[in-house]
């Protein structure tokens, strides 16, 4: 017997887990579940009767289909020239580019992901009149325009893809969330910079940027698990994350990078279900999703594919590891890195080298740099010295 999915909704906010992440399928109703919860988190909100801000009395910060709703285009329909995204600003929105300023930083956010040329520009202020006819400047972050190209070709106020929109939209919300984590992790709300986010306990985020390629969205998910683990979760303190994705690659990177399958935390991994009725059910996951989406399969074929092509790129060293480390708890060994024993050259030199990979965040502002030619011909050998060494892998090429 399923259940309706307010009563979803409350049995997610009734956990003490500081990650819940869940899968379902497209349709199964994982936007819908993210408005059921926000509901069940407003029967918290008393009526202001304060001068605080409206926005300190906020107690979730979520990202869904909603989100972009924030964001429409003037296509400039009669001069066809000055095309920009406009942003029907909310008070995160403002908070994060008026107050906080950070549009260099989405701008950065932006790039990365989409590793494109497009340049956003955000119309930092405009000049106006007040009473007395004066000219006065006032912020506004209301609109991004978009240009590309460089030198004598430069393209202005250009119309960027939905799936670049979609980048950008995102990037506005992580920059949000570095922010407000940063402020949360004080932990005396006196030595805070604002009471903003005194209040707020949740992140539910809800399929984000599901219009990336695979390179990139395994970013954004490494990204997002380093981001959520700077967050400060002490006895029970501190924020809670809700991710839904309908992308089996998204929630098996997050799974293994957030490390949720250590040490018997299986009541945090879902898959979120609908019956013929209209209800729903929320089914534990033991693990990730190897046995129903052939995970360990998807990675091995994205580095094959890079290796054959020369595209071994940072991430790649994450996603080797976490082949070493699936192929090592089945067949029983203690240590992933047992593995590299027979692989031809210096252990101990391959596992410093992965590990120097693996362990860096990517949201510091260290830089880190791209694996040498040699490093990238290392994860070859090494993905050879799984499939050529290990019965389980030539197993699996059978069944394949």
């Amino acid at each position: 017997m399923g259940k309706p999915l307010a009563e979803i909704a409350q049995d997610l906010k009734a956990s003490t887990q500081k990650v819940q992440l869940i899968y379902a399928f497209n349709g199964t109703g994982k936007t819908r579940l993210s408005r059921e919860f926000k509901k069940e988190l407003e029967k918290e909100i008393e009526a202001i009767d304060d001068d605080s801000s409206e926005l300190s009395h906020k107690n979730i910060l979520y990202y869904n289909a909603f989100t972009e709703d924030l964001f429409y285009w003037d296509n400039d329909l009669n001069g066809d020239e000055d095309r920009k995204l406009k942003i029907h600003p909310n008070r995160f929105t403002k908070w994060i580019l008026e107050d906080q300023g950070q549009d260099q930083n989405i701008i950065e956010h932006f790039q990365r992901l989409t590793s494109s040329t497009v340049m956003p520009a955000f119309n930092a202020e405009y000049t106006t009149k007040d009473q007395n006819d004066q000219d006065v400047v006032v912020k506004a972050f209301s609109e991004v325009s978009f240009s590309q190209g460089s030198g004598e070709q430069i393209f202005t106020k250009i119309k960027i893809s939905k799936g670049e929109e979609s980048n950008l939209i995102w990037s506005v919300f992580y920059s949000l969330l570095e922010q407000v984590i940063e402020e949360l992790n004080t932990p005396d709300p006196i030595d805070r910079s604002t009471e903003s986010f005194d209040n707020l306990k949740y992140v539910f985020i809800d399929d984000p940027v599901s219009s990336l390629d695979e390179n990139h969205l395994i970013q954004l998910a490494v990204d997002l698990a380093e981001l959520i683990k700077s967050s400060d979760y002490t006895g029970e303190r501190g924020l809670k994350f809700i991710i839904t994705t309908h992308n089996p690659l998204f929630y098996n990177v997050l799974h293994n990078a957030l490390n949720l399958s250590k040490r018997n935390r299986k009541d945090g991994c879902y898959l979120l279900e609908r019956f013929e009725d209209g209800t729903f059910d929320l089914n534990v996951k033991f693990g990730d999703s190897n046995k129903s989406f052939s995970y360990h399969l998807h990675l091995k074929r994205l580095l094959e594919h890079a290796t054959e092509n020369n595209q071994v790129e940072r991430y790649h060293f994450m996603l080797l590891r976490n082949l070493y480390e699936k192929t090592a708890s089945f067949l029983g060994f203690p240590e992933w890195g047992d593995l590299l024993e027979s692989a031809p050259g210096d252990k101990q030199g391959y596992l410093n080298r992965i590990i120097q990979f693996t362990s860096h965040s990517t949201i510091s502002n260290e830089a880190i740099a791209e694996p040498t030619p040699q490093e990238k011909q290392m994860v070859k050998l090494l993905l050879d010295n799984l499939v050529n060494n290990y019965s389980y892998w030539k197993l699996e090429a059978q069944n394949d």
